[in-house]
C-alpha cells in the first residue's frame, strides 16, 4: 500500500512519522491544497494539527496561505497556542470569524485571548449579535477565572418538565452541545437545583418528571472562581461537569472535564518553567525575547552566587593553610541544593494542590526536618568514608560528616518554609523559591563546612 492511499485510509491508526511530513510538505510545494484538506478531513483533528506544527515555518505559511485550503476549526484549536498565534497572521478576518462561528463559547474564547486588541475588537465586531455578546461577556472576567474555560452551551430544562418532553426537546433544538453527559435542571428564574445523567433519561419512562429522577447534590461554581481551584474540585469530586452560575446563583454556563484536563495541564507547565525560572516562555519565542525573559532571573542568581563567594572569602586564608577544604567544600553545597530543590518541588505541588495546610504545616515541618537527619546521617557516613579513604584523614571525614548533617537539615526546612512564607507575601513560589533556597544552603553548605574546619585546625 502507497503511503499516499494510507493517509487516505481511515482505518490506518495515524503516527506521526517524518515520510507523511514529506509528502504533505510536497503537496503544498505543488499547491494540492485539495489532497491535503481531504487528508485533514479523514484524520483526528489533532493528528491534523500535529502535522501543521511539525512543517517549517514557510511550509506552514504556505500552507495556509494555499488557495482553497481550508482550515477546519477543529483542527485550528487543536494546535498549540503559540503556533495558533503564529497561523492567525496569515488568515484574513472572514476565516478568524467563520472558525470562531462554528467553535463551541470556551474554544472560541481561547483564541480571542491571543488576539491583539485592534484584531479582537475587530474580529468582534463582525461577529453576529449574539455570539459578539457572549464572547464580550465571558473576557470581561479575569482572565484566570471560571468563565474563561466555561461553555456557554448546555443542556437545561424546566422542572417540572416529563422526561418524554425532554428527549423531544433533545432531539429538535439545533443549539444544543453537540456531547454532553448531563441534563441540568433548573427552577422559574433558571437557577439551577439539581442534574441528570442523560443516559438516565434514556432509561426511564416518558412520563416520569424529570425532577423525580435528579441528583439534587451538585457543586456550583461561581464565574468568577480561579480556574486552578476548579481543577481541585473536579478532582477531588470525580466530577464530569459541572454548572457555573453568576451572582445571583443563575446558570450561565458549563465547565466539562476536558476543560480541566487542559487547566491542569497548563498550570503544572507553567509552575514547572516558572521554577527553572524561564516563565512562559514558548518555543516559538524569538532570541531576543527568550534572552529577555532569562536575564532577570540570571541576574538574581549572580548576585546569590556573588554572597555565597562572601561567604568564601571569610575563611581565605583557611583554605589557603588546608587546600583539602576548598577541594571538598563543592560537595557539602551541593548536596544542600539538591536536597532542598527536592523538598521544594513537593512543597509547590502540596501547595498547587491544596495538600498543605495550616492543619498539617507543623507537621510538615518536623517531617522535613527528620528526613533531613536522617539523610544527613547517610551521607555523612558515605562521604565521611570517601574522604577518609581519598586524603587518609580522621579530622577532614568528621568535618564534611557534621557539616553534611547541617546543611541536609537546612536544606529540608527552607525547602517548606520560603515558599510557604512568599505564598504569604501573595508571591508566586514556583517562579523565586529556587533561587532562595539555592542560596540558603549554598551559604550554608560553606559557612559550616569551613566554619567546622577552621575550628577544629586552629583550635
Amino acid at each position: 500500500m502507497t503511503l499516499e492511499k494510507k493517509i487516505k485510509d481511515k482505518k490506518v491508526n495515524f503516527e506521526f512519522n517524518k515520510e507523511y511530513i514529506k509528502v504533505v510538505t510536497e503537496k503544498i510545494s505543488n499547491n494540492d491544497a485539495v489532497f491535503i484538506t481531504n487528508s485533514f478531513k479523514e484524520m483526528h483533528p489533532s493528528d491534523a494539527a500535529d502535522i501543521i506544527e511539525h512543517l517549517s515555518d514557510t511550509d506552514r505559511e504556505s500552507l495556509i496561505k494555499l488557495n482553497n485550503f481550508k482550515l477546519d476549526p477543529q483542527v485550528f484549536v487543536e494546535l498549540n497556542e503559540s503556533i495558533q498565534t503564529e497561523i492567525i497572521k496569515y488568515l484574513s478576518k472572514d476565516t478568524i470569524v467563520d472558525i470562531l462561528k462554528n467553535l463551541e463559547s470556551d474554544d472560541a474564547i481561547k483564541i480571542l485571548e491571543n488576539l491583539e486588541e485592534k484584531n479582537k475588537n475587530d474580529i468582534l465586531g463582525s461577529l453576529p449579535p449574539k455570539d459578539r455578546f457572549v464572547l464580550l461577556e465571558s473576557l470581561s472576567y479575569p482572565e484566570d477565572s471560571a468563565a474563561r474555560i466555561m461553555q456557554r452551551e448546555l443542556t437545561a430544562i424546566p422542572s417540572n418538565w416529563s422526561v418524554g418532553q425532554t428527549i423531544d426537546y433533545l432531539r429538535e433544538n439545533k443549539d444544543l452541545p453537540e456531547e454532553f453527559l448531563e441534563i441540568f435542571i433548573v427552577d422559574n428564574e433558571f437557577k439551577p437545583i439539581g442534574t441528570v445523567p442523560s443516559s438516565k433519561v434514556l432509561r426511564t419512562p416518558r412520563d416520569t418528571k424529570m425532577i423525580s429522577i435528579m441528583n439534587e447534590s451538585q457543586l456550583l461554581i461561581p464565574v468568577d472562581m480561579d480556574r486552578e481551584e476548579v481543577g481541585h474540585l473536579f478532582e477531588n469530586y470525580n466530577l464530569n461537569s459541572a454548572c457555573v452560575v453568576d451572582k445571583g446563583n443563575k446558570l450561565v454556563g458549563m465547565i466539562t472535564s476536558d476543560d480541566v484536563l487542559t487547566v491542569l495541564k497548563e498550570e503544572a507547565e507553567e509552575d514547572a518553567l516558572r521554577l527553572a525560572g524561564v516563565g512562559d516562555e514558548e518555543i516559538t519565542d524569538g532570541i531576543i525575547k527568550k534572552t529577555k525573559r532569562r536575564f532577570n532571573w540570571l541576574l538574581l542568581n549572580l548576585f546569590t552566587a556573588i554572597i555565597a563567594s562572601v561567604v568564601i572569602g571569610f575563611f581565605q586564608d583557611d583554605i589557603e593553610k588546608v587546600v583539602a577544604l576548598a577541594v571538598l567544600m563543592p560537595i557539602v553545597a551541593s548536596m544542600g541544593g539538591n536536597a532542598g530543590m527536592q523538598t521544594l518541588a513537593v512543597t509547590i505541588r502540596s501547595i498547587a494542590t491544596n495538600e498543605l495546610t495550616k492543619n498539617n504545616f507543623s507537621q510538615n515541618v518536623i517531617k522535613e526536618f527528620t528526613i533531613g537527619i536522617l539523610n544527613g546521617i547517610i551521607f555523612a557516613i558515605i562521604s565521611a568514608i570517601v574522604v577518609h579513604i581519598w586524603f587518609n584523614d580522621l579530622t577532614l571525614s568528621l568535618i564534611i560528616s557534621i557539616s553534611m548533617v547541617l546543611n541536609m537539615i537546612v536544606a529540608g526546612l527552607f525547602g517548606v518554609l520560603v515558599p510557604i512564607t512568599l505564598k504569604k507575601f501573595n508571591i508566586d513560589p514556583a517562579i523565586a523559591s529556587s533561587v532562595f533556597v539555592t542560596t540558603i544552603t549554598d551559604v550554608i553548605g560553606f559557612l559550616s563546612f569551613l566554619g567546622v574546619g577552621a575550628f577544629f585546625f586552629y583550635n
